[in-house]
């Protein structure tokens, strides 16, 4: 990337891991370093916030929802959405264990990569994985209660975003989070200096400066929702340098 990047707006320079021909051993790498990253600098965190805030909102001894998933007490269906490695998942599903909440937790990601290392770091029958494009997938009567994202939404078009914001709305049977990157000088030499130094992986070298070019402010995101129709949302900015917007549905949407 030559000379001083442009804040001003979103980049849409496509990063490395969405071509289709990166090995399976870069794919790896770049997982495992990408857990490490949102486990120091508090993404994991923010996703904890996220579904926190939406199982707050359940009543976990009597749910029994319009489209949610039929359960014993204390069990929730947790989907994200370009799940990568499962890592997320992992963390999430462990933190309701300790709150003595049974996940059902399923991953879809369109690179089969990605699931294959998915599949490697969960026991078998852990968690459902599904290699698809997430627009392909369909629920039926089997709403997961809570579908989220992470790192996935700055891969994409506004206009791809607004149709991403009404499936995850459609899908949801209590509510959806997304933990994404705020786009912002400091953040982008903080991560590009970050990667050089410590970082093993060229995807993750390439890719992490570039995602936070590949960034929201504050009013794209609520331009975003607003054309997509989303009402009912929390939108709150979060350290260091993320969005975590929660959406709540009631109970006629």
């Amino acid at each position: 990337m030559a000379g001083k990047p442009d804040f001003s707006h979103r980049s849409f320079e496509k990063e490395l891991l969405d071509r289709d021909d990166i090995p399976f051993e870069d794919i790896r790498l770049n997982m495992s370093e990408l857990d490490t990253i949102n486990a120091w600098l508090g993404g994991h965190a923010i996703s904890i916030m996220g579904i926190r805030d939406l199982i707050s909102a359940m009543d976990l001894h009597s749910l029994r929802g319009e489209g949610a998933m039929r359960r014993d007490p204390r069990r929730i269906s947790v989907c994200e959405i370009g799940c990568g490695g499962g890592d997320n998942l992992r963390v999430l599903s462990r933190r309701c264990r300790r709150r003595h909440i049974s996940v059902n937790a399923i991953g879809i990601d369109n690179n089969a990569h990605c699931i294959t290392v998915a599949q490697q770091q969960w026991k078998e029958g852990e968690a459902r994985w599904i290699h698809s494009d997430y627009r392909e997938v369909e629920f039926g009567d089997n709403k997961p209660d809570i579908i989220f994202s992470s790192l996935f939404c700055h891969h994409f078009s506004d206009e791809q975003l607004v149709d991403m914001l009404r499936w995850m709305d459609r899908n949801a049977g209590t509510g959806w989070f997304i933990n994404d990157l705020h786009r912002h000088p400091l953040a982008w030499n903080s991560i590009r200096l970050l990667t050089r130094l410590f970082s093993r992986s060229y995807l993750v070298k390439n890719d992490a400066p570039l995602s936070v070019l590949r960034g929201f402010s504050r009013r794209e995101w609520e331009s975003i929702l607003q054309t997509a129709d989303i009402g009912g949302y929390t939108l709150q900015w979060k350290w260091a340098f993320r969005w975590l917007v929660v959406r709540k549905k009631g109970p006629h949407n």
